[in-house]
């Protein structure tokens, strides 16, 4: 029965703009512990950089099915977290906070990963609109912001191309010459992708062999889109503003997105892009 009733719920369900604008999560780092849990999720980060990177380079694997794949993988870090905020029945806690019946920290937490997770899952078939989030680590705590903006690219995203999905009538004596040009392209954006991952390495040290002073700081955005046959990934370090909070915070909360959500959306979306 509650299956039947969590089935005609995400049928109604349209996605709520307004739990995820100029919003972030900030979620406390008080212990050792806590840092390592941290540091963990971070290397699954540069992992899955990685991973995607060796799906470019595989001639085997077609782009959209490393597309699809980095977005379940982000899909099912969402549902964990879900599940540790909220339960097992995190989607009737966040349908409750869309519907108006509850207005609690746990609520509001819940809606914003579930609209995080289902608009994830509609870019599979949704172009022009590019997955922005930013991840910043402060000296007691670290903040998500989770992030879409229109278009497929940042102005400084590499863009690769599928040949396989592309719409145009290339001649077939210009074919392979279309189909390799487009596997170079892929390989150039694998060792870019490569090294992000040393970026998220650098910018998050392991809490066990570095000292405090060399982690309390850290930040990266990153974005990814498609739009049609053209792909594009982009990720960059972030400079944490060291007085955004004055307050110490004991369990997760939203906080409102600080000057490093806006200073990323200048220097990297076009003009008149639009995030939500």
């Amino acid at each position: 029965m509650s299956e039947q009733r969590g089935e005609r719920h995400r049928s109604r369900f349209n996605g709520d703009t307004r739990v995820l604008y100029r919003q972030a999560v900030r979620t406390p780092l008080p212990d050792i512990d806590a840092e390592r849990m941290f540091y963990e999720n971070m290397m699954n980060v540069a992992d899955a950089q990685e991973q995607k990177a060796d799906m470019l380079e595989d001639p085997d694997i077609t782009l959209l099915e490393a597309y699809e794949r980095q977005l379940e993988g982000i899909s099912e870090s969402y549902k964990r977290r879900l599940e540790s905020i909220a339960g097992d029945d995190y989607e009737s806690v966040a349908l409750a906070h869309f519907n108006g019946d509850r207005d609690d920290r746990v609520s509001r937490l819940a809606a914003y990963y579930y609209e995080g997770l289902w608009r994830m899952q509609q870019r599979i078939t949704v172009a022009d609109m590019m997955f922005f989030p930013i991840i910043i680590r402060y000296p007691d705590s670290f903040t998500v912001n989770i992030r879409f903006a229109s278009g497929y690219a940042t102005t400084k995203s590499v863009v690769y191309e599928s040949p396989e999905h592309s719409e145009e009538d290339v001649e077939d004596k210009y074919f392979d010459r279309y189909y390799n040009e487009s596997l170079f392209e892929q390989k150039e954006a694998a060792a870019k992708i490569r090294a992000w991952a040393d970026i998220i390495r650098e910018e998050f040290p392991d809490p066990d062999e570095s000292s405090f002073d060399e982690r309390k700081f850290g930040g990266i955005v990153s974005g990814g889109g498609r739009k049609g046959s053209l792909f594009s990934s982009v990720l960059e370090r972030v400079e944490p503003d060291p007085d955004r909070f004055d307050e110490p915070v004991e369990e997760p909360m939203l906080v409102p997105e600080g000057k490093e959500a806006k200073r990323t959306e200048r220097e990297l979306l076009p003009e008149g892009s639009l995030v939500i």
